[in-house]
């Protein structure tokens, strides 16, 4: 059984993180303090979660992040630019998209399908084994 976030107390530990990150770049001209990686992940999880009564699954759970009560299976993208990354093809998808006065708004939620047939190729960098 999940357990219901309290919508207020997240929104406002979200604001709180954004306000932060403000702060900072005031005090630091120059340099940004931009969430990314790993937080944005955590923080569109935890929200799409909480919106649409998901259970999430436990971290780093290949290909999807959580599973609703009529058994499907979600990944959950968030993004603070225009486009997203996915490595494999999801059951269904949502992506949010996330401002820098820490609201969102869905932008795409529907079968993962259709995301994978018309992304692009994935680009291989240095790193890459």
């Amino acid at each position: 059984m999940s357990t219901k976030i309290e919508q207020v107390d997240l929104s406002q530990k979200i604001r709180e993180l954004y306000a932060i990150r403000k702060e900072l770049e005031l005090q630091f001209p120059g340099r940004k303090f931009t969430p990314d990686g790993h937080l944005v992940g955590s923080i569109g999880e935890v929200l799409v979660a909480d919106c649409y009564g998901l259970k999430l699954l436990p971290n780093s759970t290949e290909i999807h992040d959580a599973i609703g009560d009529d058994g499907k299976f979600v990944q959950i993208k968030a993004t603070q630019i225009k486009r997203i990354a996915i490595s494999s093809e999801p059951d269904h998808l949502i992506v949010i998209k996330i401002s820098d006065s820490s609201e969102w708004e869905e932008v795409y939620n529907g079968p993962g399908s259709f995301v994978w047939r018309n992304a692009g190729k994935c680009k291989r960098t240095a790193n890459a084994l």
